[in-house]
């Protein structure tokens, strides 16, 4: 069962900290610019990303940028807002860890969160806020209940 979903269940609070890690490839950015329609192209096209001033293809910003969901769907946390900074670059075969730090929820489960993202050098690639409505009460319970019953629709268990 995902540690995340059962700190969410248990009830999220200011001083939590989350983090996932991934591998990005090239196979990966191609589907996400599929996907959205995103064929800019210093994501498929060598000689453009170099005058661009890439040394290499750079993975969609927003893919990077998406780990974030990985956190806020375990945590069952409704994003209201979300504001990212791209402050680097994200290359196929980047590790990239997104730390999300829940700074501050109220009692009716209103929460904030700083999200750091970098690189396997340490780098900053990525910085983000968000906020929106961590489980409280009603909805805590019924998750709590999806949790007593395996989290059926989780694969990430």
């Amino acid at each position: 069962m995902s540690h995340m979903r059962e700190k969410a269940a248990q009830g999220i609070q200011a001083g939590d900290v989350f983090t996932v890690t991934r591998t990005f490839s090239q196979e990966e950015t191609e589907a996400f610019g599929h996907l959205t329609k995103d064929y800019n192209p210093v994501h498929y096209d060598r000689e453009f990303a170099g005058i661009k001033g890439f040394p290499q293809l750079i993975l969609h910003g927003l893919l990077t940028a998406g780990m974030v969901c990985e956190v806020g769907g375990q945590l069952a946390w409704l994003a209201t807002a979300m504001e990212f900074r791209f402050r680097r670059p994200v290359f196929f075969g980047d590790t990239i860890t997104c730390t999300v730090t829940v700074t501050s929820v109220d009692q009716r489960g209103w929460a904030k969160a700083e999200v750091v993202y970098t690189n396997q050098r340490g780098e900053v690639v990525v910085s983000a806020k968000m906020e929106g409505q961590v489980p409280r009460g009603e909805s805590q319970e019924a998750l709590s209940r999806r949790l007593d019953q395996g989290d059926p629709y989780n694969s990430l268990n």
